[in-house]
């Protein structure tokens, strides 16, 4: 069983095989890469594909490694005692499942995600290594281990915000995304929009890679910011001569799906002044 991509999401051969070889070596794929080119739907895409059922642990700043296993609420047994409500006798009432305990109990292969590990605090990773190695953990309450009945695809995701310990590094497979080139672009641009025109998917995204490499832009437009954009001037019947029009003057039309912070629009404001007085 091997992933090659779906019909609605673009691979590249790199990807496939680090996808297939973290689920070959049973071990953890953290992928790294941009915002927005595509990390948490590739997981999603690699449970479709493989017919597998996903359990999605998107992570926080203030996300801690147990949340991920299982929560208990002692609060609100205490108050159910106080009410004498019958189900304080069962402490499992009182225990919610985390993802990777649901994943545990599958009989069948899954897919766990972890999303943007690079949120929570330095210390979070760590916490995880005695579950990624053993694949299992001990509940407390219940005074029981709970192990994986089968090992489940671990997929980590990072946007590269911090640096993660060697420890847990050691135990995953990495790859990092790089941004797609013109070509990947343009096949993931069809996918969506099957029908565009190859004129205004040339202008489209001739103004958009000259964005990304103006010198001193903060935030770098992204794939889905690319997509939205797309499917605006679709929408707005933007013509492709527009579209060359206003690269020429610095600033893109509907540009507020592009860029998506002040600093960047003045700049790009200040580029295309320039560029008017300079004619």
């Amino acid at each position: 069983m091997k992933f090659s991509g779906t019909e609605s999401y673009v691979t590249t051969d790199d990807l496939n095989m680090a996808v297939n070889a973290a689920i070959s070596l049973e071990r953890p794929l953290l992928i790294k890469g941009e915002p927005g080119t595509g990390k948490t739907l590739l997981a999603q895409e690699v449970a479709r594909s493989l017919e597998m059922p996903i359990f999605e642990w998107h992570i926080k700043s203030t996300t801690k490694a147990r949340h991920g296993l299982y929560e208990y609420d002692a609060v609100s047994r205490l108050r159910d005692s106080q009410l004498g409500e019958e189900s304080v006798g069962d402490i499992r009432n009182y225990i919610e499942q985390g993802p990777m305990w649901r994943a545990f109990e599958e009989e069948t292969r899954s897919v766990v995600l972890i999303d943007e590990i690079d949120k929570a605090d330095i210390e979070f990773p760590n916490d995880l290594l005695q579950e990624l190695d053993r694949m299992e953990f001990y509940v407390h309450e219940l005074q029981e281990t709970i192990a994986a009945k089968t090992r489940p695809v671990i997929i980590i995701t990072s946007n590269n915000e911090k640096e993660l310990p060697d420890a847990f590094l050691r135990r995953c497979f990495f790859h990092y995304i790089r941004f797609p080139e013109t070509e990947t672009m343009e096949e993931i641009i069809k996918v969506h929009f099957p029908d565009i025109k190859q004129n205004l998917l040339k202008a489209a995204l001739n103004t958009f890679y000259d964005l990304r490499e103006v010198k001193g832009i903060k935030k770098k437009p992204s794939t889905s910011e690319l997509l939205d954009w797309i499917k605006l001037l679709l929408v707005e019947d933007i013509s492709p001569e527009a579209i060359r029009a206003d690269a020429s003057k610095a600033i893109p039309q509907l540009y507020g799906a592009l860029l998506k912070n002040e600093q960047d629009v003045h700049m790009f404001e200040r580029l295309a002044f320039m560029s008017r007085r300079s004619q």
